[in-house]
């Protein structure tokens, strides 16, 4: 009872470290955004170049996710991620010392690079530290670090680089790193005493999983088409002050804490009914905000109302990947984590390209449209595969058709394709067709047009003999094989 005790305590302890490093990652790629002007001027480049340290990690995070997952599967997580996050001290500790904006930018693909493959094994591996009933809460609190980050982290990193320097809030994000680093390495269980079935999918279904990754980037686009440019609607058509963002965002960071949490719990039980109506409320949420953006009360609710419905999203849409995975679930979360990406990217392009024709306030009208189209994405992929599932299981409870062949399946569309699997694993090219038209075919055509035999007669082996012919001469002896014989071995 105690060793089964302290290995609770261990997890938890695990578990609390991986949302620590969620919230450092989240808060690295983000951080100069708050602190442009401070790195323009100490690095003497513009605006728009410090701006492209956030453009360029983004971009490398959605090539990088899967070739690099798929690299280093077989690295036991233990070892990779606590590695992960003191590439990340390292790098952040030679960017703070480089004196030119180069080499700050190489220190940030590196960073970019790590955090590619974080992200794509985070969630199994927090996943994979508690039983399976638990995993919507798991993994709640594991995106619990990066709502914190758009709290907390990027606002304190702001502040503290303002008063001594960008390069000391760097070096703190790194002290940060360096403890959860050590932590993971002494808390994460041995590759042996892990729970493998996070590795795996619970129930694979391919068409699930692309229809997941599609509804996911359909609806980060939708939300970020706004998000990206919050800050400007909120002031042109709401009419709120420029001081008035700063509590605004964080209310709305306070509101995606309670819907990672609440996104969370449901999709434990019900995580398609959670997805599905954190689309509905995101969707919602904008639509309203374009007709009704210009009252500043109903304004900072929906923009509060939104947050709040894409990080119940991001929660239910993890563990649905977990779910669905058709293979390992590491690489299933790097695609959603690219995915995610994209959504990103094409969101801010989509924003920035209808401020100059429509306006600030036609970015809501789009964002909402998207969000439908991901909600009627998913509803549509859901509907698709619930029949696909019918159909399959009305054709496997078929009643078989060959009558005289006990080990095949009935149906020749079921029992071919297995049988072809065999063909290509065993027989050499030249025999193959000759093999498989004789021992294979033949028998289950023969029993399907053989008349049944009447109830109640003996069952004689000599009787439901099948000549096996060679270019039409009969094979006696004991080339005369019955239709069970012929069939042994078929799956």
């Amino acid at each position: 009872m105690s060793g089964t005790g302290a290995a609770t305590r261990r997890a938890v302890v695990a578990l609390a470290a991986l949302s620590a490093s969620t919230f450092v990652y989240v808060t690295a790629e983000t951080l100069p955004i708050g602190l442009l002007q401070e790195m323009s001027a100490d690095l003497r480049v513009s605006p728009s170049a410090v701006g492209l340290l956030v453009t360029v990690y983004g971009l490398v995070v959605v090539v990088g996710s899967v070739p690099l997952t798929f690299a280093t599967r077989r690295i036991p997580r233990r070892r990779l991620l606590p590695g992960l996050l003191l590439a990340l001290v390292a790098a952040s500790v030679f960017g703070v010392t480089a004196a030119g904006y180069r080499m700050l930018l190489g220190t940030r693909l590196v960073i970019a690079l790590t955090q590619a493959l974080f992200w794509s094994v985070v969630v199994s591996t927090a996943a994979g530290l508690f039983p399976r009933r638990m995993r919507g809460r798991v993994i709640a609190v594991v995106f619990t670090g990066s709502s914190l980050a758009a709290v907390v982290g990027v606002p304190g990193g702001t502040w503290l680089g303002q008063h001594v320097g960008w390069r000391g809030a760097y070096l703190a994000l790194a002290g940060l790193a360096l403890a959860a680093a050590v932590v993971l390495a002494m808390s994460l269980p041995n590759p042996a005493d892990r729970d493998s079935r996070a590795a795996i999918g619970t129930e694979p279904d391919t068409r699930s999983y692309w229809t997941l990754l599609s509804t996911n980037a359909l609806a980060t686009a939708g939300a970020f088409t706004v998000y990206t440019y919050v800050s400007p609607f909120l002031t042109d058509v709401s009419g709120f002050a420029v001081a008035a963002m700063g509590p605004l965002l964080l209310i709305r960071g306070l509101a995606g804490i309670v819907g990672v949490a609440a996104g969370g719990t449901l999709a434990d039980s019900r995580p398609w009914t959670a997805a599905a109506l954190s689309l509905t409320l995101q969707a919602t949420a904008l639509l309203c905000l374009y007709s009704f953006g210009a009252s500043p009360i109903l304004a900072a609710g929906l923009v509060a109302v939104a947050g709040l419905a894409l990080a119940a999203l991001n929660a239910a849409t993890a563990t649905l990947v977990l779910h669905v995975a058709p293979g390992s679930s590491d690489i299933a979360v790097a695609g959603a984590s690219t995915a995610t990406n994209m959504g990103i990217t094409v969101g801010a392009l989509a924003g920035g390209a209808l401020l100059p024709t429509f306006g600030v306030r036609s970015t809501a009208l789009a964002g909402g449209m998207l969000s439908v189209a991901a909600l009627v994405f998913l509803l549509g992929g859901r509907s698709a595969t619930a029949r696909h599932s019918t159909r399959r299981a009305r054709t496997s409870s078929r009643t078989p058709f060959c009558p005289n062949v006990t080990q095949c399946h009935g149906l020749l569309p079921v029992c071919l394709p297995n049988e072809l699997r065999k063909w290509r694993a065993q027989r050499p090219c030249a025999t193959r067709v000759w093999w498989f038209t004789t021992s294979k075919i033949a028998p289950c055509v023969m029993a399907a047009v053989r008349p049944r035999r009447p109830a109640g007669l003996p069952h004689d082996r000599q009787e439901n003999v099948i000549p096996v012919t060679h270019r039409g001469t009969p094979v006696s002896g004991r080339g005369r094989q019955s239709v069970v014989g012929l069939n042994e071995g078929i799956d």
